[in-house]
């Protein structure tokens, strides 16, 4: 696991991981979203590649991508917002998020050599499944770069271990079965499958997709290690655009202490 990643989720407290969707709503506007990312509290930063095709996403954050890319977002500019997020942020961990089409269409190792100059700790890619990860997962690990993988409600035992083989940095627990958006699942689902999942994994588990509000995420990190929340910030930045820095900071503080004070909390 990179020191970055360990670091975020060894704190004694549970970690907030915040999505963003690179060069939404422009490539020169993502480094002051990042950076309000990190001054709200956000442990863990998901940088989206935008895509055509961008399956496993609600409307939002397709709607993210089709902003980004119609600003001209290349994977050139998502690697140079990588490396000026960890010129000035040399502590925060950043984690690429996307499909395997733009990570792969010019080899693993060049995306795993690039990735790994732009300072990227973890990759989280999709489309990927386990059973076909011989390349991509195999080169980024050689560069030190964590393999993170997806589990969902209907990842049972039999699978889980296959799902496990591989991933470091931490697992991305999908709470519902579906795309991201605004559908969420119940605390009581969330649990059992949080339990059942540790029972197994030795990495941290954070739960994300549905989760919007500090309400939804402060129950959640009583149960889990980590709560990501991606949609509910990139509304805001289709909202405001350029100036969305400063109301995403303050969403991002609401969950952060949310978050960060779960467990001090007394239900």
């Amino acid at each position: 696991m990179s020191e970055r990643l360990s670091a975020a989720f060894a704190k004694g407290r549970p970690a907030l991981v915040c999505f963003v969707t690179a060069g939404d709503p422009t490539p020169a506007a993502t480094p002051a979203i990042l950076d309000a990312l990190v001054a709200g509290g956000a442990d863990v930063i998901e940088l989206g590649m935008p895509f055509t095709d961008p399956m496993a996403d609600g409307a939002a954050i397709q709607a993210a991508n089709l902003r980004a890319l119609g600003a001209g977002t290349k994977t050139a500019d998502i690697l140079a917002i990588a490396t000026g997020f960890r010129a000035r942020h040399p502590d925060v961990p950043l984690v690429l998020m996307g499909y395997a089409n733009p990570m792969v269409t010019r080899g693993p190792e060049w995306f795993a050599d690039a990735a790994s100059a732009a300072g990227v700790d973890g990759v989280i890619c999709v489309d990927i499944p386990p059973e076909e990860d011989g390349e991509l997962g195999p080169a980024l690990r050689a560069r030190g770069i964590d393999p993170i993988r997806l589990a969902t409600p209907t990842t049972d035992v039999a699978r889980l271990p296959t799902v496990l083989d591989g991933s470091s940095g931490f697992l991305y627990y999908v709470s519902v079965a579906g795309i991201t958006g605004k559908q969420s699942a119940a605390l009581d689902s969330i649990e059992q499958a949080v339990t059942r999942i540790k029972a197994t994994a030795t990495l941290p588990v954070a739960v994300g997709f549905g989760v919007r509000t500090p309400e939804q995420a402060g129950p959640i990190a009583r149960v889990a290690d980590g709560v990501v929340v991606g949609s509910a910030i990139v509304d805001l930045i289709a909202e405001h655009g350029a100036d969305a820095a400063v109301p995403v900071r303050a969403l991002v503080t609401a969950l952060a202490h949310a978050v960060h004070t779960a467990r001090s909390v007394i239900a």
